[in-house]
């Protein structure tokens, strides 16, 4: 396929809601297990519902639109992908890092999130790929 292939608004909607509902699942059960690892989820935020669900969903946004502009702008968009993901999803840990300084938070914690950041990842890239081909 071609980066001229047409997608339907409704396929990639539907793709962006599927992936924000299965990254979330991912990421709650990464936060029951740095739960049940002594993670304190009132000392790291991301580790309650209303943190992760949220985040994973503007998340999901954000690299979708930047999927599709990539798919649309670059001339080689699967290599240009191929190189972007994991690069963004490295410095996407960098997020994580201050939250090692707030009052009992701790590495199961800290290290829960940046576990996040991938489960996110490994879930939206074969969705995009479907909704979005490159």
């Amino acid at each position: 396929m071609t980066t001229e292939t047409r997608t339907s608004t409704g396929k990639v909607v539907l793709g962006v809601v599927a992936t924000i509902v299965v990254a979330s699942i991912g990421n709650a059960v990464v936060s029951y297990l740095a739960q049940a690892l002594g993670a304190d989820p009132n000392a790291v935020e991301g580790l309650k519902p209303q943190g992760y669900v949220v985040l994973t969903a503007l998340g999901v946004i954000i690299a979708a639109i930047a999927w599709a502009t990539i798919r649309k702008r670059a001339k080689d968009p699967a290599r240009t992908l191929g190189k972007l993901v994991p690069i963004v999803v490295v410095v996407s840990f960098l997020a994580d890092v201050p939250v090692f300084f707030l009052p009992g938070a701790s590495v199961v914690g800290v290290l829960a999130l940046m576990v996040m950041h991938v489960v996110v990842a490994a879930v939206s890239v074969p969705i995009f790929r479907r909704v979005l081909p490159v």
